[in-house]
């Protein structure tokens, strides 16, 4: 009997003692596991839907091939079961990441973020486009005028109205939300201008500013010139001169440019064509940055009443005609430039 006991006794101790060497053995792995890098080549999207289990996301990402050993991920879980509690959205995973990394990421909600640049001087059609483009962004028709109606501008005329920048959303976000924040800030920047403006500004509005500014930010190549082409805007304004701005032309002509304006352009009849109108058209022409806001609300004070290009997006200024039509001369009609006749002696 006393034998009977010693053999049981010294079996359970063996199978006690390969019990612990075996659970051992197994939380080993699963530790090292838990610091072994996802099976990826490049970093990738990881969608985790309402309701996801734990059991369920370790088969989705066997599934998808970034793990391998789902019985490893549901041990990993019984040893640390705070990492169950993950949170549903999307997610950016990396191959420098392991599956604890990850599912911290998935415990603490560090979605994915996208960012946006609505860039200055384009126009709200061409932010359309890029909006319709954009990853993962809930777009609406109409958007742009939506804002307007929220916000309680109700006069359906969003151009110039919404402050270019880097905007940043998650997964399935709502333009309108994005945009509401650009609409506000341009709000903001614009009153801003308005308030501190120079003394003497020919403009009866901040509407207006931004219609002058929006004009800057088109005709401007180079920063460090938008105050002076603000003040040849302004001097023409104060004199009653037309504007004579391409930007304004192309605007008005929509789809019909491609790339070029003819005479019959500059003489068509349009609300945009400052060839043909005194003043400012009736609306912004693209969105102003707040540079050219600035430019606007305190232009150079110069005699400067005109400006040609170089064609390396930087211009030559002018006082009178006659110095203008020979800049045009050497730098458009590429003619040597007329030397000063001198007085005889």
């Amino acid at each position: 009997m006393k034998k009977i006991i010693i053999i049981a006794s010294s079996t359970l101790l063996t199978l006690l003692t390969l019990a612990c060497v075996g659970a051992f053995w197994g939380y080993q792995t699963v530790i090292e596991y838990s610091q072994t890098p996802l099976s990826l080549s490049e970093p990738r999207e990881l969608t985790v839907a309402r309701g996801t289990s734990v059991n369920q996301l370790a088969q989705q990402l066997a599934d998808d091939g970034v793990i391998q050993d789902t019985w490893k991920l549901k041990w990993l879980l019984k040893f640390r079961p705070e990492l169950a509690n993950i949170r549903s959205g999307l997610y950016e995973m990396s191959p420098l990441q392991t599956i604890t990394d990850l599912l911290n990421d998935l415990i603490a909600g560090k979605v994915k973020t996208f960012s946006l640049t609505l860039v200055e001087g384009k126009t709200i059609a061409e932010w359309e486009q890029q909006l319709a483009s954009a990853p993962h962004l809930k777009m609406s028709p109409e958007v742009f005028v939506a804002v307007l109606m929220e916000q309680g501008d109700d006069s359906a005329l969003p151009e110039g109205k919404f402050f270019p920048d880097t905007y940043h959303y998650t997964a399935e976000a709502d333009v309108k939300v994005l945009l509401t924040q650009s609409y506000k800030m341009m709000e903001q920047e614009l009153a801003k201008a308005w308030a501190e403006r120079a003394p003497n500004l020919p403009l009866k509005s901040s509407y207006e500013m931004l219609i002058l500014a929006s004009i800057v930010e088109k005709e401007t190549g180079q920063a460090h010139e938008r105050e002076q082409i603000a003040g040849v805007f302004v001097n023409r304004l104060n004199q009653g001169m037309r504007l004579q701005t391409d930007p304004t032309v192309i605007y008005g002509m929509g789809e019909r440019y491609k790339g070029n304006i003819t005479r019959k352009d500059l003489v068509e009849e349009t609300p945009f064509n400052t060839y043909r109108i005194f003043g400012l058209p009736p609306t912004p022409i693209a969105a102003p940055s707040k540079a050219s806001l600035a430019a606007v609300s305190k232009p150079a004070s110069v005699s400067y009443l005109y400006f040609v290009s170089r064609n390396d997006g930087t211009h030559v200024f002018s006082s009178t005609l006659e110095e203008h039509n020979n800049a045009v001369d050497i730098y458009q009609r590429k003619k040597k430039p007329v030397a000063p006749v001198k007085s005889p002696k």
